[in-house]
């Protein structure tokens, strides 16, 4: 009997565990689906942002769209008395780097800063993509509105920026409109470049790509579902990491895969009527974003995006054929499910911009042990730390206990061989760090 009783106590779900803190409900409530509205339409009337576009005319082309987005930051930061510090970031690409891009072109980003009152250097990322096309990767005049793709990721971004520039935080967050998306990913690369040279250090990025559709192509009506899509295990890997891999596991555990489980976990604890769904794929099969260049740096990345996709209405002609009306255009989007993927995307950045960094050490012990051994590094920031494990073939962390501010303890009765584990820094408020998977062993 008294074993039946234990075990309840120990094995606590994340989920039920979780704090939660009324400043992020104001955040979620703060999302304007008007204002989302309002911007979509703006960038839609661009007639075209193909990254190939006009740059000179007041009314057209990604260069009036990019002008635009960098003034509706630089409003944010007048009415935060300059919290933002919004730039451009650019990178000359030369015509024949790929068949996408048929002349020379400056690939343009805009940036937009807050700076973290405690740990300016470490970033966390929101992106949405500038740049639109139609059926013809390479035609830069024809109409091409990209109403969700994606001017609802940048909108998003833009709105996330007004919300979040309300409120102080430890760790930066980075607003940004990526362009080149279409082309190549160039404006991803250009930004990981830039953040390896300028030294920083990336938190992760969420990148949301067509967040405003709710119809999908096979006839699903649904606004409630999104996806993440994460990779498993960083591309930057050696060998030697590789092969431990082999004998200690973590194949499904690297740095993007627990930036998922962060958002899944923030997203059921304060929005539980949405319902976040963990892809395992860098993508869409074959496919790509511009969360791939910050992975192919080694940084955390992940795709945040609808569930459901329409695939007339993605790089398509404004036509109809066949009594089927295709084209990237303002009815098709719901512009109350894009507020609430927003918001996921708000409560997500402030949850990590609020929490102490990640340790950065994590070793396990306890082979042929009835028990499972854990000891971090100390986190400057940090008042307590928290244990993390899940079965094997469990998707989310299933458990965790709060083990005070500790560097090590030892999980009775829980041994190694049955389950994966991790460790998470906690911060005064009860923000936590993602989970950190061990990366060393403990002899």
């Amino acid at each position: 009997m008294k074993k039946l009783l234990f075990v309840p106590l120990l094995f606590l779900s994340a989920l039920a565990l979780s704090q939660t803190d009324s400043r992020v409900y104001d955040i979620i409530d703060a999302v304007s689906a008007e204002r989302i509205e309002a911007d979509i339409t703006t960038l839609a009337n661009f007639g075209t942002r193909h990254t190939l576009s006009d740059t000179l005319s007041k009314t057209r082309g990604i260069g009036a769209a990019r002008r635009w987005i960098k003034e509706e930051f630089e409003k944010t930061a007048a009415a935060c008395n300059g919290c933002l510090e919004v730039f451009y970031q650019k990178d000359l690409v030369k015509k024949g780097d790929n068949g996408r891009i048929v002349h020379d072109v400056m690939v343009v980003n805009v940036v937009a800063i807050q700076r973290g009152s405690k740990y300016p250097n470490r970033f966390i990322i929101m992106s949405g993509d500038i740049d639109s096309r139609v059926s013809d990767p390479n035609n830069f005049t024809s109409e091409s509105p990209g109403a969700n793709d994606n001017a609802s990721g940048m909108a998003g971004t833009l709105e996330a920026a007004r919300i979040l520039s309300n409120y102080q935080f430890n760790n930066s967050i980075i607003y940004v409109g990526l362009s080149g998306e279409e082309q190549g990913l160039y404006g991803g690369k250009g930004l990981a470049a830039h953040a390896k040279e300028k030294g920083w250090e990336i938190i992760g990025i969420m990148n949301n790509d067509m967040i405003g559709n709710i119809k999908g192509v096979d006839g699903v009506i649904n606004n409630r579902e999104f996806r993440i899509f994460s990779e498993p295990v960083p591309p930057t890997e050696t060998k030697q990491q590789r092969n431990a891999r082999r004998f200690y596991g973590g194949e499904v555990d690297g740095i993007s895969r627990q930036l998922a489980r962060y958002v899944y976990k923030t997203t059921k604890a304060y929005m539980p009527e949405m319902n976040p769904k963990m892809i395992y794929r860098l993508d869409r099969f074959g496919r790509g974003g511009h969360h791939r260049p910050f992975n192919d740096a080694g940084f955390a990345g992940i795709r945040i995006m609808e569930a459901h996709e329409n695939y007339t209405q993605q790089h398509q002609d404004i036509r109809t054929e066949n009594g089927i009306s295709y084209g990237d255009v303002l009815e098709h989007v719901n512009f109350d499910y894009a507020s609430k993927l927003t918001a996921v995307n708000a409560i997500n950045l402030a949850s990590i911009a609020w929490a102490p960094p990640a340790p950065k050490e994590v070793k396990i012990g306890g082979i042929v042990e009835p028990s499972a051994r854990l000891l971090w590094s100390t986190v400057d920031g940090a008042i307590g730390y928290k244990i993390y494990w899940r079965d094997t073939t469990a998707p989310d962390w299933e458990y965790s206990r709060d083990v005070g501010n500790l560097t090590q303890f030892t999980l009775e009765g829980i041994v190694l061989d049955n389950y994966l584990f991790g460790v998470s820094a906690v911060g005064t408020d009860g923000f936590e760090s993602p989970v950190v998977f061990p990366n060393a062993i403990l002899r």
